[in-house]
């Protein structure tokens, strides 16, 4: 169930980043919780902000980080850094992702955060990543207005059909909250959730579609890959393919996480195109993640793999899994982003997802294996050390 208790309004940081005020209340010359919030609404809002600008924000954000969040702090000195020697937010140390299984990461005690958001603990038995927020007003701006811009540009609202559990079912997972965020926002009355603990109701979920391709409405199909692969495994079954009205889309992501079989890309995306008859133009993929407040999308998969792209508020780069240095552009490496709307716990992270840099975005290559793997443990024994050292 996600964490009860109030927000963290109160909390500060000093300017001088003294990591024994870590968890205090308020102190002269501090900057407090409401005013990063403040600052980063009013940047996401806007749509014509600056690489200097981002930088401004991504640094004071870091100050607050460091001082209000144990963990973080660190590692930060354990990396030799401070927010003192950063000056853009490639400056800042990423925190690599395995952090967030080993440790609680906020800047706020996490007793005291409003929600709680989970991994799903699919690549470690019961060691799951988790997000603390102590409110969801920055995630909920991040994900509506680039969901709006990246899904649904041309309209306001679409008859959605979900392939995921309601957010009440699943309350510690991000996706949950992300897709009913979608159907709350975006979504006609007559949209609706077609997966149960049973499994897709695939009666509903046809009959549905019919409608639609009957009466023209467009529509969109949104969820876990995995998902909408049982969903294709099931229509071929039963030779069942639909002709979806112009402007019906399809959202899929998070991958196939051992739960369905694999697909390559070109193949997945060809299959949903003919089994639904859209453009692979309009059948987009979502990445994101637990750890992060903000996703990325592609613009369609008329060609695998795709680019992703974020908003204004999110940056990536690809470094060399046993350096972390930036590798040159088209080299592959590991991927790095800098969230700004993931304030409360760590805004910079390190993941284990291979990459390349592609047209101001990326190509998403799958989790790191091999040589590359070992570079993300020695990441994770990096942050390992900085906590044991300090014990």
């Amino acid at each position: 169930m996600p964490s009860k208790g109030g927000n963290c309004d109160q909390i500060n940081y000093k300017s001088n980043y003294p990591s024994n005020k870590i968890y205090k209340g308020r102190n002269e010359n501090t900057v407090n919780q409401t005013n990063i919030i403040r600052s980063i609404m009013e940047f996401i809002n806007s749509n014509n902000k600056t690489e200097n600008e981002f930088n401004e924000l991504a640094i004071e954000i870091f100050e607050y980080q460091y001082a209000n969040n144990s963990p973080f702090n660190l590692f930060v000195k354990q990396q030799g850094s401070s927010p003192k020697v950063a000056k853009t937010w490639k400056d800042i140390p990423p925190l690599p992702i395995s952090a967030f299984k080993r440790v609680n990461l906020s800047c706020c005690p996490p007793a005291k955060t409003g929600r709680t958001f989970m991994t799903s603990g699919t690549t470690q038995i019961n060691m799951k990543g988790k997000s603390f927020h102590p409110t969801l007003s920055v995630y909920d701006r991040s994900m509506i207005k680039n969901f709006k811009a990246r899904f649904l540009p041309e309209i306001e609202k679409i008859r959605m059909g979900i392939l995921f559990p309601k957010e009440d079912v699943m309350p510690n997972s991000s996706l949950a909250h992300y897709l009913a965020l979608a159907f709350k926002t975006f979504g006609t009355p007559n949209s609706g959730y077609y997966l149960n603990s049973t499994g897709i109701e695939f009666k509903k979920l046809f009959k549905d579609l019919k409608i639609s391709q009957e009466t023209k409405e467009p529509v969109a199909i949104l969820g876990a890959s995995f998902s909408i692969v049982h969903l294709l495994d099931e229509m071929k079954k039963l030779g069942k393919s639909f002709q979806l009205p112009i402007g019906s889309k399809i959202l899929d992501t998070g991958g196939f996480k051992g739960q369905s079989r694999e697909v390559e890309q070109e193949e997945f995306y060809e299959q949903l195109s003919s089994a639904f008859g859209i453009p692979r133009r309009n059948c987009i993929n979502m990445y994101g993640m637990t750890e992060l407040s903000t996703q990325f999308y592609d613009c369609g998969n008329e060609i695998c793999p795709s680019v992703k792209t974020g908003p204004h508020w999110i940056k990536s780069k690809v470094v060399d899994p046993l350096t972390k240095r930036e590798v040159k552009s088209g080299d592959v490496g590991l991927l790095v982003h800098c969230d700004l709307a993931h304030f409360n716990i760590v805004s910079t992270i390190l993941t284990e997802d291979m990459g390349v840099e592609r047209d101001s975005g990326f190509i998403l290559l799958g989790r790191a294996v091999g040589e590359n793997a070992k570079g993300c443990s020695l990441a994770a024994d990096e942050f390992l050390n900085s906590i044991k050292n300090n014990d």
